[in-house]
């Protein structure tokens, strides 16, 4: 099979496209013929060594956290699904070697759910991490009916599904977005506000008495600013700011999660979750795809398309 791997730790400039042999399928197991694989941060963080201290890495490594395919194949013991089956998925294995960045994929069957019909491949890939990352802060805080919630980033990857997941659920939402993602933002469903100097004076024009629960999707020192409208320290969580825990709130790590998975599909399949692929590039071309996603820009996902058609 064709893989995007790498031979040591690096960058995007150590990425090559790469003839391995098919996975292996263990008990649990099935192998997918991946559709597309998703983009996000943690690929090229993990790429170039920063989670070498926390997680067991092995080389040649494949990349990639997020897909959705096909099931080719099951393994031992797996009557959740068939081959032909249509999945996706956040497939973390306890080390990291085999990933999604490749035309097949093993992954056992608690990290998978039914690809929503409503969702093309492209959409399902963006899904899995960061869907259950919003959705699993959006749990740990208790997000309820009638509430006003705070979302930083309102308008990337992982807030735009935490916006519409907390719209979802009935809360009220204001999203702190730059400016020319505003119109992106109302468009979710929240109301944005700039983020930078002055954000709690802002916030707090539309939320005169404070608002209920705050998540943050953006990690640029916002925690301290967010406690200030919290009546509450654990109404916070954070995916990316480990103050958060040290202040009372919550420092999120999403876990792959079959039943969230299925909650996201489902909130797809009717109608309220959509999600934005800013753009969708080869699998040869993982590489231009870190390097857009290292600039902190995209709208929505960064998407590679593998087993077309």
């Amino acid at each position: 099979m064709k893989a995007i791997t790498l031979s040591e730790y690096g960058g995007p400039e150590a990425l090559r496209l790469s003839d391995l042999p098919e996975p292996k399928v263990a008990p649990g197991e099935v192998l997918i013929r991946v559709k597309a694989a998703g983009v996000n941060p943690v690929d090229w963080k993990l790429a170039e060594g920063y989670l070498d201290a926390l997680m067991e890495t092995h080389f040649p490594l494949v990349p990639g956290w997020d897909v959705a395919g096909v099931v080719e194949r099951v393994g031992l013991d797996v009557e959740e699904y068939a081959p032909g089956d249509e999945v996706f998925g956040y497939i973390r294995k306890d080390s990291v070697q085999c990933g999604a960045y490749a035309e097949l994929v093993s992954a056992h069957v608690r990290m998978l759910a039914r690809k929503p019909a409503a969702l093309s491949w492209e959409q399902a890939a963006g899904v899995p991490l960061a869907g259950l990352t919003a959705y699993q802060a959006i749990e740990r805080v208790g997000v309820r009916a009638g509430e006003t919630v705070l979302v930083h980033a309102a308008a990337g990857g992982v807030g735009s599904l935490g916006v519409q997941i907390a719209v979802a659920r009935g809360a009220r939402v204001i999203g702190t977005a730059s400016a020319r993602n505003h119109d992106f933002v109302r468009e979710l469903g929240a109301e944005p506000v700039e983020y930078g100097d002055g954000l709690a004076g802002r916030v707090a024009e539309l939320a005169p008495d404070g608002v209920d629960a705050v998540l943050d999707f953006a990690g640029a020192h916002v925690v301290e600013e967010s406690l200030g409208l919290l009546a509450r320290p654990e109404r916070l969580a954070s995916i990316a700011d480990p103050e958060a825990a040290a202040r009372g709130g919550h420092y999120v790590w999403v876990r792959p999660d079959s039943a969230d998975l299925t909650a996201l599909a489902d909130l797809a399949e009717s109608g309220r979750l959509a999600v934005h692929v800013e753009r969708v590039l080869p699998l040869g071309e993982a590489a231009e795809a870190w390097r857009l996603n290292r600039l902190g820009h995209t709208r929505g996902k960064l998407v590679l398309a593998v087993n077309e058609g």
